[in-house]
């Protein structure tokens, strides 16, 4: 019944959608791409908050349910009937009525399957676009017939834009650099390489007293993203500087909002762990590129204690999981001093691992989050740094739950509603 009730409820959505932005045209920046979405959406909504009367996607909403949901202004009803027709109400108000409608609108968009971002443009036209990295080997490819087909699905808004309309890409993405290049439109870039029109330098992890993160030189002038760890967190207020050049907003406004700016939850976050224990919780999602990443971010933190990867399978890779997973092994015999791989797929990784030096007793092997924690929650000992991530199916924010010093703690982690628990 849901099966056979999504596709009109998704048609319904997408006509009150398009008629909500008819009648008010509002801007319209679209952040795309296959990592650092929400991050990078999230960054753009503080800076421009003190400039914009502005929305921006909640959460990571970038469906064809999700972005009506950020038109209409509405929360993710579920699957509660009466909530629902809440949001159609809502709808027929905004286009009925008068309303003091947002002038921005920041809309992170995404595909699981060929066609999603198709569905989307025709809901929502962009006026700006935001192209976080596009990697070797996406998440979902396994939908695609390659890699290669993947970008080009996650590119589509750019190819929406109109000519000399704002494209914002990562300097050193050489996918997005060059489809880029063959568009009439204006591009600007951001990143660590040293051509970039806004570019990240001198990056470091920070403590000072009780608060810790990423700070760097962006743009020539320091940013600090508290809470959080890794250099692809300094890539979202990057982002936001190159989306402020490109559409001549001003530069000391978009800082001052920048430093609202905190990393969503599940997205290396540091939290405090048991034992005083560190947990990097990257619970959220998980890719190829992004488990390098994470495990990059290991090597940030002063060494008192042991490194700690818990890496749960990557979905959706296809023919390129056992190659990825087997890759991702040998990386942490490098990065990290033990392993806990959870999941099928994430049994290449431990092979991999134990192949390239980790013993029996610093590699270990289990079917879920759950077992996982049990194991981690007698392991971890005093100064101990642990990287959680994993698929959203594997729900590694299990792990990081069990391991918290201050249970409180748990609103700071990903899927935390009602309607996540009880599945």
């Amino acid at each position: 019944m849901k099966r056979l009730l999504k596709a009109p409820v998704a048609m319904v959505l997408a006509v009150l959608a398009r008629a909500i932005l008819k009648k008010y045209a509002p801007q319209i920046i679209m952040v795309t791409g296959s990592v650092g979405k929400t991050s990078t959406k999230d960054a753009l909504a503080a800076a421009f908050a003190e400039t914009h009367f502005l929305r921006a996607s909640e959460k990571s909403y970038n469906s064809e349910f999700g972005l009506p949901l950020t038109v209409i202004g509405a929360r993710n009803p579920w699957e509660n009937p009466a909530a629902w027709f809440g949001v159609f109400q809502e709808a027929l108000a905004l286009i009925m009525l008068p309303s003091h409608y947002p002038k921005l609108l920041i809309l992170e968009v995404g595909a699981d399957r060929p066609g999603d971002l198709a569905r989307i443009l025709r809901i929502a036209h962009p006026d700006a676009v935001v192209v976080t990295r596009l990697p070797d080997v996406p998440v979902h490819v396994e939908a695609y017939e390659g890699p290669q087909a993947v970008r080009d699905e996650e590119f589509a808004p750019a190819y929406a834009l109109l000519p000399q309309a704002p494209l914002i890409i990562c300097a050193e993405d050489v996918y997005a650099r060059t489809m880029a290049a063959r568009l009439p439109v204006s591009i600007t870039t951001f990143g660590f390489s040293d051509d970039a029109d806004v570019s990240i330098a001198n990056e470091e992890f920070y403590v000072d007293g009780e608060k810790s993160g990423m700070r760097a030189d962006v743009g020539g002038k320091k940013v600090c993203v508290e809470g959080a760890l890794g250099r692809p967190q300094l890539y979202a207020p990057a982002a936001a500087l190159a989306v402020a050049k490109a559409l001549n907003i001003s530069e000391k406004a978009v800082r001052a909002g920048l430093k609202t700016y905190v990393a969503p939850p599940g997205r290396a976050r540091v939290l405090l762990g048991v034992r005083n224990s560190y947990i990097i919780d990257d619970s959220y999602n998980a890719s190829p590129a992004a488990a390098e990443e994470g495990l990059n971010a290991l090597s940030l933190i002063p060494k008192k204690g042991r490194r700690i990867a818990v890496l749960g399978d990557m979905l959706e890779l296809g023919r390129y999981s056992q190659e990825e997973h087997a890759r991702i092994g040998t990386l942490v015999e490098e990065k990290a001093d033990m392993l806990i791989a959870v999941g099928l797929r994430s049994r290449a990784t431990y092979e991999a691992a134990r192949k390239a030096g980790l013993s029996e007793d610093t590699a270990f092997a289990v079917d879920t989050a759950t077992d996982a924690a049990e194991i981690l929650q007698e392991l971890v000992q005093e100064g101990d740094v642990v990287l959680v991530k994993g698929s959203q199916s594997m729900r590694m924010e299990r792990v990081s739950e069990a391991l918290l010093r201050n249970p409180e703690d748990s609103q700071r982690l990903v899927r935390q509603e009602r309607e996540w628990k009880r599945r």
